[in-house]
């Protein structure tokens, strides 16, 4: 069973639809236990790092979500929830996040052309940067949908792929047992279902 976290940020109705339509056995949880005794858990989100990261800690799953990850439970976090697994974000000030992967959250407004949006939305391919299981089931420069503001730098040591928009934009990272997608597969078609049914399959 997988257990998609739920604290209060984000709509969950489609990225639950995802999982359902693979097949897959998935909750919309808060409770502890459920998350606890789940074969894997998704961290989703949107919105605020600092919001974001102070509901967890209001209900204490930030805690629960490290200790079942030092103890190798698979945990793939999607778009903020990728975001919350670094070590800190610079998201309106400097906030530390779970420090499940190494690295940190940087504004793109600086680091991108001038040109371009920010928010970045829209659809980019990726370029596959090392092995992952999360790529057994798509090809390199597939495509997958965006919506963000902010990205994961001093990351190389997990980064499995990235995405072009202006300049490298971190897509996918995975530290061990702890995985990340910066898109939303759950939005992402096909490709994204894809990515999810890897995950389904993954044993660390």
């Amino acid at each position: 069973m997988i257990a998609i976290v739920d604290y209060g940020v984000g709509n969950l109705f489609s990225l639950c639809s995802s999982f359902e339509k693979i097949g897959a056995d998935v909750v919309v949880t808060s409770s502890a236990d459920i998350i606890k005794n789940a074969d894997k858990i998704i961290l989703p989100g949107v919105g605020a790092f600092e919001d974001a990261i102070k509901k967890l800690k209001d209900t204490g799953i930030d805690k629960l979500l490290i200790e079942l990850a030092t103890k190798g439970k698979e945990i793939m976090g999607i778009c903020l929830g990728m975001q919350l697994l670094f070590e800190k974000s610079y998201e309106y000030g400097e906030h530390q996040g779970l420090g499940l992967i190494k690295g940190e959250i940087i504004p793109m407004e600086g680091t991108i052309p001038s040109n371009l949006k920010i928010p970045h939305i829209g659809w980019n391919g990726l370029c596959f940067k090392k092995e992952s299981k999360l790529l057994k089931n798509i090809k390199e420069n597939d495509c997958v949908y965006f919506v963000h503001s902010y990205y994961a730098t001093n990351c190389e040591d997990s980064i499995v792929a990235t995405a072009e928009y202006g300049k490298e934009i971190t897509a996918i990272v995975e530290n061990k047992n702890v995985m990340g997608c910066q898109f939303h597969p759950e939005k992402s078609g096909e490709i994204g279902l894809n990515i999810l049914r890897a995950f389904c399959e993954v044993n660390c």
